[in-house]
């Protein structure tokens, strides 16, 4: 049973609560900048499966197994609450990991849903994402229970070109202006808002920005995210006062990957806005 986009357990709390954000690779840590900022009384443990990215192209079978052994390392790293920031993972194994955690879950698909229904007028909203994402419809049927209409458009060349730097080349730019072009065509030019459905997406905001028609909201499912984290994040907070001053503190961040270390400190502070200093590189047995 969901109550507002958590799968709930019941929790054993800390005086520092630690939440767990998984994603397949980097992209996860747009999610993770936006949690230091609305959710900063909590320790982090982070891990991108970098050896057995990308998601999209696997099964539904194997994401569902990688998300859940993903998941079950963060608990073992005292995670109370997982965020799923990745929207593959999201789209297509949410009710599997639910089942198999012991911790609430937050995904990334139903807040980036109520935040799009919040943001429209019109009730015509686009979404732009991976080709794994778009294909599971999660987003789609996330809006249409919200009563929306929906159009989804795949973007894959926009995560390789993040990856690769380009967040205000040129040709990025290009790409995204065909992209959007085919998204707001076909009775959908009036639509007024539209989802960053893919965590690589809030570093090409501003292009974005430019590029999108100008009566149109961005909604960013990373930001979206960390609001439903921050409102229940209370809830792994003891009773008393005691702890106070620690939870103001700086968070801990800890970093799990499953490749190249220093390629995830040299890559991930690009979307986590931060210098990454130590990463701890975990070999999760199948």
């Amino acid at each position: 049973m969901y109550t507002n986009f958590v799968h709930t357990k019941i929790l054993n709390t800390t005086r520092r609560p630690t939440i767990g954000v998984f994603d397949s690779g980097f992209g996860g840590l747009t999610v993770l900048k936006a949690l230091l900022e609305v959710v900063p009384d909590a320790e982090y443990a982070y891990f991108g499966d970098t050896a057995r990215l990308p998601y999209g192209s696997k099964s539904v079978e194997t994401v569902a197994r990688y998300a859940v052994e993903a998941s079950h390392f963060l608990e073992s790293q005292g995670a109370q609450l997982l965020v799923i920031a990745c929207n593959t993972a999201t789209a297509l194994a949410l009710d599997r990991i639910c089942a198999a955690a012991h911790v609430p879950v937050v995904g990334v698909v139903e807040p980036g849903a109520e935040a799009a229904s919040s943001a429209t007028k019109n009730r015509k909203v686009v979404v732009i994402g991976t080709e794994a994402t778009v294909s599971s419809h999660a987003y789609r049927k996330a809006l249409e229970n919200r009563g929306l209409q929906a159009r989804e458009k795949a973007c894959p060349l926009l995560v390789p070109l993040v990856e690769e730097g380009w967040v205000e080349h040129s040709v990025t730019e290009q790409v995204a202006q065909i992209y959007l072009a085919e998204a707001f065509a076909d009775g959908f030019h009036d639509a007024d808002t539209m989802v960053l459905g893919c965590t690589h997406y809030p570093l090409l905001k501003s292009l974005l920005r430019r590029v999108a028609p100008a009566h149109v909201s961005i909604v960013d499912s990373a930001e979206s995210t960390a609001r439903a984290v921050s409102t229940h994040f209370q809830e792994l907070l003891p009773d008393s006062d005691s702890g106070v001053e620690e939870r103001r503190s700086a968070p801990r961040l800890k970093f799990f990957a499953t490749d190249s270390t220093e390629k995830f400190r040299r890559l991930g502070q690009r979307f986590l806005g931060l210098p990454i200093e130590n990463v701890e590189h975990v070999d999760l047995k199948e």
